[in-house]
């Protein structure tokens, strides 16, 4: 058996300060990080938790550009949201950080040049597009244009957001300044550039022969299709005033690029926390280094930081990158351009104090080995089918019955039945089958492990019945009730990694804190003559209405999405303006309306329009008016189209209608009432 590091150094993927962080998020990257260092902590073992902002880069100057604010200000926003969103949910970082820090700004630049006086960039001169009416370089998302997979005109310069298909800016059909609108032109440029291809055979060994077995299948997959189809240099720096200046002479106008810089936020980070010690958790071979990762930023964990570390020469490679694939959201792909998502500090807004619900869900649904989606419906059965019916059940019944039948005294056992060992025995089995879970990276099978325990507990109690057995064993539901309320004690412990706030409340109730993993199982966690404190519910039912509003809001998301995508129909032929002045448009109210027998779109209109007599005009609104909800009302007729015989009613005239991206009409109204029979200017 491989001895144990000395210490870990665990990351979490920076995320991105210009938008708040979403399920996706969590269930791909922050939470799976966040179970495992909670469970190296009650191991004993010695790690630090590091993430931070990611706060350079193109997007971050587009929105900041939108929104007519500084890039400074944008990230200033964004990373105070995402900070407290993570603290609120539980995520235990032992650093936040950010990398528009001033510590940040140094270790980054000192990389750079240790690699530079070194070396280890080759410089290439390459045309790139140039506005000159903004007078700078473009970035690939300050570039847009017609994609040439799929005809999108609103193609970004490294990507289609319509087909996905990844691009070069020079592939782009009729290529737009986003700054200016103008056609760029190509104009040379100096960078510098990391030769991955040179670190090709090192990388070969080390992924593709050293980790094939402990690593993730789709970790592993993805870099050997990258190592196999060959590696190429990537430029480290670009042309742009947001980010960390290019420390070298001749790079006025240059900063590090955000592939490049981002990484080493991780290493900044840790600075900030241990100013003094930090090289221990990056430099040290006795330190185990995790990446937690989602499998869209695999290549630049596994392939471009690892050979930017070996570059440099200090620091140890990653031991292990467990990446996870993508969470849907209702069977669509969630999506922040559309709004398509369930945002974290909107959740702990709607569902105060039930961060750990989330957390359940989540984990147990995790995308671990392929996409999976999130559903409302599935959230709710989870809570009330699994939390509340299961695991809150098992605690409650213990802690209730003991207090009903022993004043809240941990009774004593008297005397173990086969039952009984075989309880306490699966018990002490509970920490080393879940940990070994946890210690591969599989989180959602060690949580359903953890739930089995409070199943084995909810068996237990119904098998042996002590609300009945009372009645003529005290002694016998003294001991029945000692044995299930040693099994809530270990879920104290258990559970925290998953579910932090609920295993404080238990632990809470049952007056007993959380020990160390190994010592989760004992049989003799609570002694005889331990007093509980009160009992109070784990988990509540969520309601049917809770949930329905939450399915709502994502409806009216999807309508505004399908209404600020929806394409007008195509202009009709010209006509000339004496032919529109043919059009006799008036202004009449409604006094009569009823439906036409035997249709289901038609209603009888009796309309006002200032004559001696109204007129009648049928009309195919019935599907979306009421004819009593019609009375009194000012519409827009076209009084001079010719008399039509409809379902046996001569029909005097048309109204006018507009129809919204649903179907659904509307009546062409006046803004305030006017005298029946008034033009339509």
């Amino acid at each position: 058996m491989a001895s144990l590091p000395q210490r870990y150094t665990v990351t979490a993927a920076l995320p991105y300060a210009n938008g708040p962080v979403h399920i996706g998020h969590l269930a791909g990257v922050y939470l799976p990080a966040d179970i495992y260092v909670r469970y190296l902590r009650a191991q004993q073992r010695d790690v630090k938790f590091i993430c931070g902002s990611d706060e350079h880069g193109v997007p971050i100057t587009i929105r900041a550009q939108k929104e007519g604010v500084t890039p400074q200000q944008v990230v200033d926003k964004y990373h105070a949201i995402i900070r407290d969103s993570f603290q609120d949910f539980g995520v235990s970082f032992d650093v936040y950080s950010r990398t528009s820090s001033q510590t940040h700004a140094e270790v980054a630049s000192g990389f750079f040049k240790k690699l530079y006086e070194e070396g280890k960039f080759i410089e290439q001169t390459s045309e790139q597009y140039y506005d000159e009416k903004a007078d700078q370089f473009l970035a690939d998302r300050y570039i847009v244009g017609t994609c040439p997979n799929c005809g999108n005109e609103n193609a970004y310069g490294d990507q289609c957001e319509k087909c996905g298909t990844s691009l070069s800016p020079t592939e782009l059909i009729n290529p737009r300044s986003m700054l200016s609108g103008n056609h760029p032109v190509l104009r040379e440029t100096k960078h510098w550039y990391l030769p991955l291809d040179q670190y090709e055979p090192w990388l070969r060994e080390w992924i593709v022969e050293g980790h094939k077995q402990d690593w993730k299948a789709n970790v592993y997959g993805q870099c050997k299709s990258w190592i196999d189809q060959g590696l190429h240099p990537r430029a480290v720096t670009r042309d742009l005033d947001w980010g960390v200046p290019v420390p070298v002479a001749g790079a006025e106008g240059k900063v590090l690029y955000v592939w490049f810089d981002a990484p080493i936020g991780y290493i900044s980070a840790t600075k900030d926390l241990l100013p003094d010690t930090w090289e221990t958790y990056w430099k040290d071979p006795e330190t185990k280094l995790v990446h937690f990762i989602g499998k869209d930023n695999i290549v630049f964990h596994c392939i471009i930081f690892p050979t930017m570390l070996k570059a440099h020469g200090d620091y140890i490679l990653p031991d292990n990158v467990p990446a996870n694939e993508f969470l849907n959201l209702e069977g669509d792909k969630i999506s922040t351009s559309r709004n398509w998502a369930v945002w974290l500090h909107e959740y702990l807004q709607d569902f105060p104090g039930q961060a750990d619900v989330l957390r359940y869900v989540l984990c147990a649904n995790a995308p671990e080995t392929k996409d999976n989606d999130f559903t409302w419906k599935d959230f709710q059965a989870r809570n009330n089918n699994e939390l509340v019916a299961n695991l809150g059940n098992f605690v409650n019944r213990a802690v209730v019955l003991t207090h009903k039948f022993f004043a809240g005294k941990v009774p004593a056992a008297v005397g173990f039945t086969t039952e009984d060992e075989d309880v306490l025995r699966q018990l002490q089995e509970f920490p080393a089958r879940i940990g070994e879970l946890i210690d591969n990276y599989r989180f959602r099978d060690a949580l359903n492990e953890l739930m089995n325990l409070s199943r084995l507990g909810n068996k237990y109690l119904a098998d042996q019945e002590p609300w009945k057995l009372i009645k003529t064993d005290e002694a016998r539901t003294g001991t029945v009730l000692h044995v299930s309320l040693q099994l809530a004690a270990a879920l104290v412990t258990l559970l925290e990694p998953f579910l932090p706030e609920a295993a404080a409340r238990l632990g809470g109730m049952l007056n007993t804190k959380k020990g160390t993993w190994p010592q989760a199982g004992r049989p003799d966690a609570l002694p005889a003559g331990h007093q509980l404190a009160e009992g109070a519910l784990l988990f509540t039912k969520i309601e049917d209405a809770t949930v329905e509003a939450q399915v709502q809001k994502l409806l009216d998301t999807k309508k505004a999405n399908e209404l600020a995508a929806a394409v007008s129909a195509p202009a009709k032929e010209d006509v000339s303006f004496e032919q529109f002045q043919q059009m006799d448009l008036r202004i009449g109210t409604i006094l009569a309306a009823e439906k036409v027998a035997k249709t289901k779109k038609l209603l009888k209109l009796s309309v006002d329009l200032g004559f001696d007599e109204p007129r009648t005009i049928v009309s195919g609104i019935a599907e979306h008016f009421l004819p009593e909800a019609l009375i009194g009302q000012q519409v827009q007729v076209l009084l001079n189209l010719a008399p039509r015989e409809i379902k046996g009613i001569q029909s005097q005239g048309m109204l006018l209608m507009a129809e919204n991206a649903d179907g659904v009409l509307g009546l062409m109204q006046p803004s305030s009432p006017v005298r029946p029979g008034s033009g339509v200017a």
